[in-house]
């Protein structure tokens, strides 16, 4: 069966990753990434893309369409706001489908001032004032995400001279929902999965669960829902107010970064809306019964210049760890036969190092070569230094191999500097 060939543009935030998570492993899916400012992309994307002309340029779309034909590209999704207005603005134009939703759609959702107006009377919608008359009250860009350029005005002298590119709203001080959706290609809302916004950073949540599907929630999904016209994934955000009711903070037709989460129940936003837009037909969703909270921190994608094919490595306290297998350091020793890297063993195991393999099912066809030495006998006399790394736990054989060979040696630590994440 052909795969299905998926663009991801831009290629190089939070939720472009998500996007990657969640499609890279599907046996039916083949992920590209494609950017136009270089990013975090080319450390994630096994099929990258650099150089992409900025969308506001005028030879961006024959450029992008040329990407599309030559990488016989099926669905794309956009990640940025600006950019799925502007696909949703030329999806006629765009030799693939685009999971975004319509211009007027587009247009609603990318302006807050627009979104309360077409909400204005329904009991979900915040207050939004033309003149400021108490305080507090709460400041937001008409056009923004990631809560950019939000502020809470406590009294005069805090607000900002122009607010005329500003919405003022009601101050909500209760706690922040994202609701994540998914709408098929006849309007109809096939989910729905509210999750808790706990701790943020940079305006992304770090820290969030799922959370229960009141019949206020669902009533405010399925309003929206009627009102505009999705096609796949979206999200919206609540927040509560005073009296404890849920009050509308915006509307997004892209994916959320923290879709991972509903992902982690069970429910792959991403793929389903893949499947809805090439018209495949009685999508069912499993929505895993469990609770789940999830946290996260920055992680780290390295890219070092130095070109090796032989990797030397130790086994106590490498391979191994705390009586078991140090399981990243096997993931790199798989990734190594993947890459045709090859991998020699090289060892001062005190008992028979083939009968170990063996108790720990560690096959010995990961080793090109086993090296068996003597205790008081030194690993670098028994390593070819040309394109070689070491990699072992003692510090003393790693300062001896690099002094006497002057290659680069790694700790267990370090492993982390050798990984290829792209897929």
């Amino acid at each position: 069966m052909a795969k299905i060939n998926v663009l991801i543009f831009p290629a190089g935030e939070i939720n472009a990753i998500e996007l990657h998570d969640a499609l890279s492993s599907c046996v039916n899916i083949q992920v590209f990434g494609a950017s136009s400012v270089e990013r975090h992309g080319k450390y994630v994307f096994q099929n990258y893309i650099s150089n992409v002309p900025m969308i506001n340029s005028p030879v961006f779309i024959d450029k992008f369409n040329e990407l599309l034909i030559t990488n016989k590209i099926d669905v794309v999704f956009p990640t940025h706001d600006s950019v799925a207005d502007f696909f949703a603005a030329n999806q006629d134009k765009i030799h693939a489908k685009i999971v975004v939703a319509d211009s007027r759609t587009a247009a609603i959702c990318r302006d807050k001032e627009k979104t309360y107006e077409l909400f204005k009377n329904y009991d979900f919608c915040p207050q939004v004032f033309q003149e400021i008359k108490k305080y507090p009250i709460f400041i937001k860009p008409k056009q923004g995400q990631g809560a950019v350029g939000t502020c809470l005005i406590n009294n005069v002298n805090e607000l900002p001279q122009d607010l005329s590119d500003y919405v003022i709203c009601e101050y909500l001080p209760g706690i922040e929902y994202t609701v994540d959706c998914l709408t098929d290609l006849n309007g109809k809302l096939l989910f729905i999965s509210p999750r808790s916004r706990q701790r943020l950073m940079a305006g992304v949540t770090v820290s969030g669960q799922n959370e229960k599907l009141t019949p206020e929630i669902e009533k405010i999904a399925n309003i929206i829902n009627d009102n505009l016209t999705f096609k796949g994934l979206w999200w919206f955000q609540i927040k509560k107010d005073i009296c404890n009711k849920w009050k509308l903070l915006e509307i997004s037709t892209r994916c959320a970064g923290t879709m991972c989460l509903t992902r982690a129940k069970g429910v792959n936003l991403p793929l389903l809306s893949v499947y809805i837009l090439m018209g495949y037909e009685n999508i069912s969703i499993i929505n895993n019964n469990y609770d789940i909270k999830m946290d996260r921190a920055l992680i780290s994608r390295y890219q070092i210049n130095y070109d090796y094919n032989v990797v030397y490595i130790d086994f106590d306290d490498t391979i191994t760890w705390n009586n078991g297998v140090n399981l990243k350091v096997m993931w790199f020793l798989y990734q190594c036969q993947n890459l045709a890297i090859r991998v020699n063993l090289i060892t001062k195991h005190i008992n028979d190092i083939y009968n170990t393999l063996e108790k720990l099912s560690i096959s010995v066809g990961l080793f090109n070569e086993i090296i068996k030495i003597n205790p008081d006998e030194h690993k670098f006399r028994y390593i070819n230094p040309d394109k070689s790394i070491f990699i072992d736990n003692s510090y003393k054989e790693r300062v001896d191999v690099s002094k006497k060979l002057g290659i680069p040696v790694f700790d267990i630590d370090s492993i982390d500097v050798l990984m290829d994440w792209r897929m």
